[in-house]
């Protein structure tokens, strides 16, 4: 189609949607490239006195849709070899507007997806459609007029619509934004009441701790003035326990030497209980003071296999101890972690019938594995942690004796050291304690 006068721009645009609706283009769609290809139409006949119009179906083998382009090739040279259209809004009515070149020649081309849905557009087809319009003729201008203003119509009325359907939203807008306000008032009231009962609870929370941490302090108190008192009457009674059974006293008939053995079996047991509750004050009230120095393990280890082989009187169990590899060095109180050690040694001979009670030491990177194994009966894993609690004993473990505060005193001796005292134990299959230190101390 040639381009030359102003006539000329309602023939093009009223071609334009015809092969637009040809070729299967949505009504809106027509719209659009119709009045795109005026627009442009109108620039191109002021700035280059017109141009040579063209349809063209292509495929985009990306998308695998077909494409409609139109390419209007000026009469003269474009200014400056580019084009912008007058109005700003051209571009958004199409897929694409701009000037390529074609052949050598400069055209603006405008593009418009065709429907995935639309009938295939095959070569017969558009043979067709070629015929098809060919044999039509173009109506005047006041056709076309009418038809634009039919469109603008048809465009107002669907604007009035949207914006009556924008209306309607807006007021459910404010009246959802009204209910939001309205609940986060509510939550707001809501989150303020809590935060003021969970001020209220961390001053109960702190007021209950300081009443703990006194009755801590005054438990600690009385057992160590109780530990005390009982020390001295104690003594004084396994004292005269042994003169009376002394050989240098007036001898004892067979009966009253075994109650005063009993006696001082009695006494002796109170007088244990009474040196765990003076240790177990000491450490809870935190007047114990590691005295901190580098202890040589193997040292510590000969020291415990000299002075426990005496208590591993069962033949069926045997006390192995193994010794470290060295260097065997750690930085902690040697007395202390002697004791500690001593304590869950005894525990393993005393609650192992047969088998072995073995202390052995391993280094793994920066800490000290310290573990006393046992092939005793074991302890369910429900009771791991209650063997730490004062006072408490594995049931069953009472007719061995003890007083359930070795095992506690023993954790908060690792605990001062800068360590942790953990249980691994099944029922049947023994228990191993593994006291694990830093090597560079706490």
């Amino acid at each position: 189609m040639a381009l030359r006068v102003e006539q000329d721009i309602f023939v093009v645009r009223q071609r334009g949607r015809e092969v637009a609706a040809a070729v299967g283009l949505e009504h809106q769609d027509q719209v659009r490239i119709a009045t795109a290809l005026s627009e442009v139409a109108r620039d191109l006949l002021r700035t280059a006195d017109g141009a040579d119009v063209t349809f063209l179906i292509g495929f985009d083998v990306v998308t695998g849709r077909h494409v409609l382009y139109v390419d209007l090739a000026p009469v003269r040279p474009l200014p400056n070899g580019s084009y912008q259209p007058q109005s700003g809004a051209v571009a958004r009515l199409v897929d694409m507007l701009g000037v390529v070149a074609d052949e050598g020649d400069t055209v603006v081309r405008m593009s418009r997806r065709v429907p995935a849905n639309s009938p295939a557009l095959t070569p017969e087809r558009l043979a067709e459609l070629r015929a098809e319009l060919g044999s039509t003729a173009p109506g005047t201008a006041l056709d076309e007029l009418a038809e634009q203003n039919g469109q603008l119509i048809a465009a107002l009325d669907e604007v009035r619509s949207q914006r009556d359907e924008l209306e309607v939203l807006n007021s459910e807008l404010q009246e959802t934004n009204r209910g939001v306000m309205a609940l986060y008032n509510q939550l707001t009231e809501e989150l303020e009441e809590t935060n003021r009962g969970v001020v209220a609870l961390y001053a109960e929370l702190d007021e209950k701790s300081a009443q703990l941490r006194a009755a801590s302090e005054s438990k600690s108190r009385f057992l160590a003035n109780v530990s005390h008192e009982l020390r001295a009457p104690v003594t004084a009674i396994i004292g005269l326990s042994r003169l009376l059974a002394d050989s240098a006293s007036d001898p004892l008939t067979a009966e009253q030497a075994r109650q005063v053995g009993l006696i001082r079996s009695s006494a002796a047991d109170l007088l244990g209980l009474v040196n765990e509750l003076l240790d177990l004050a000491k450490a809870e009230s935190g007047r114990i003071e590691p005295n901190w120095a580098d202890v040589d393990l193997r040292a510590v280890y000969g020291q415990l296999r000299g002075t426990l082989r005496a208590l591993a009187t069962r033949p069926e169990v045997e006390l192995v101890v193994e010794e470290p590899l060295h260097p065997a060095t750690v930085r902690s109180d040697e007395v202390l972690l002697a004791q500690v050690l001593r304590n869950l040694l005894h525990n393993g001979l005393k609650f192992t019938e047969r088998g072995e009670v073995r202390l052995r030491a391993e280094r793994r990177d920066d800490r000290w594995s310290l573990s006393v194994s046992d092939t005793g009966v074991g302890i369910p894993p429900e009771l791991h942690e209650r063997v730490f609690e004062e006072f408490y004993q594995v049931p069953g473990a009472t007719r061995v004796g003890g007083t359930g505060l070795g095992l506690p005193y023993a954790r908060r001796l690792v605990m001062l050291l800068g360590g942790t005292l953990e249980l691994s134990s099944e029922p049947g299959r023994g228990s191993t304690f593994t006291v694990t230190l830093p090597v560079g101390g706490a």
